[in-house]
């Protein structure tokens, strides 16, 4: 593993350990039955914040490559996300998600030319088994809609995936630009949902304020921004098999926080699902390609549009 390897990936993990406490947080401060609200504040504030820092607009077809990816990251998987976590246990929610580093190793092998190595699938398995031995607490009172959107969240944030890995980013444009364009397309896309499905924003209390605050900030603006600097530096398989830790971290806070048992079979299962975690950081390596930066276009062969490469010339 290359030196300065191990950081990377401990702060790129910062982002679904983050994510793992957005349960909590929605059940215990946030206003009941306002998924897309949720969404809405979580990310178009964030977005706007690191628009104001970047100072830096889409160009060309990276208005739509924007739009594109912010509906698939933010402007659906946040409104899914939200409406399985009112409607499933906290640790439950993200636990579902496991299935998310299979989803983007079959991606990655239709869209990025990645095949699939044993090491991978086999510790996808071991992740998806893991974390599903942390929900069998709770299997006999799963939500069918709750369940559902889990999965459809799952689906939706592993295609933003590995398509952010494949178009890259603009020369020029860093992650923090980047970030801030996708969270404020997903939250252009959900304004006028919440709008319609939900009417006006309910009344807050101060507890509320304090959730969507860390929401908004360090669960989305920072969490974000370290997911897609990491997305850009690592493969789209290894910073998938950090999400893990998601679920991992809602059970702990479940447990720390709510009062939440957990058993011998349930702790088994959080063994399991870190070492797949690991493993996984041990089974893909990022090509060499030279002095490029994160995010960066992929090397140019006579070619103005780099950002439409497809397959193998691909920065890995």
């Amino acid at each position: 593993m290359p030196a300065g390897r191990p950081a990377l990936i401990a702060l790129t993990a910062l982002a679904p350990v983050s994510w793992g406490t957005t349960y909590a947080v929605t059940t215990e401060f946030l206003p009941p039955d306002r998924p897309l609200f949720t969404g809405l504040t979580r990310a178009l504030p964030a977005g706007l914040l690191l628009l104001a820092l970047a100072r830096v607009l889409p160009r060309g077809a990276w208005w739509w490559k924007a739009a594109v990816l912010g509906a698939l990251n933010i402007g659906a998987f946040f409104p899914l996300l939200f409406l399985s976590a009112y409607r499933l246990p906290g640790g439950t929610a993200a636990a579902v998600g496991s299935v998310g580093p299979l989803c983007v190793v079959g991606l990655s092998a239709l869209l990025l030319g990645q095949r699939p190595t044993i090491r991978s699938v086999l510790a996808g398995v071991v992740a998806a088994f893991g974390v599903s031995l942390v929900v069998l607490k709770a299997a006999g009172a799963l939500d069918p809609l709750g369940v559902s959107a889990a999965l459809a969240s799952t689906a939706s944030m592993s295609a933003g995936t590995v398509l952010t890995k494949r178009w890259g980013r603009p020369d020029g444009v860093g992650p923090l630009a980047l970030t801030g364009w996708q969270l404020t397309a997903g939250g252009l896309l959900i304004a006028p949902l919440a709008l319609l499905a939900e009417g006006a924003p309910p009344a807050l209390d101060a507890p509320a304020v304090g959730g969507y605050l860390y929401l908004a900030l360090a669960n989305t603006a920072l969490a974000y921004w370290l997911w897609f600097r990491g997305i850009g530096r690592l493969s789209a398989t290894q910073v998938t098999f950090l999400g893990p830790l998601s679920p991992l971290t809602a059970a702990v806070v479940g447990w720390a926080a709510l009062g939440e048992a957990l058993t011998p079979v349930q702790l088994a299962g959080m063994v399991l699902a870190f070492g797949a975690t690991a493993a996984g950081q041990l089974g893909s390596r990022t090509r060499a390609a030279g002095p490029r930066g994160p995010f960066s276009s992929p090397t140019r062969k006579g070619r103005k549009d780099s950002m439409d490469l497809t397959g193998p010339a691909l920065r890995r």
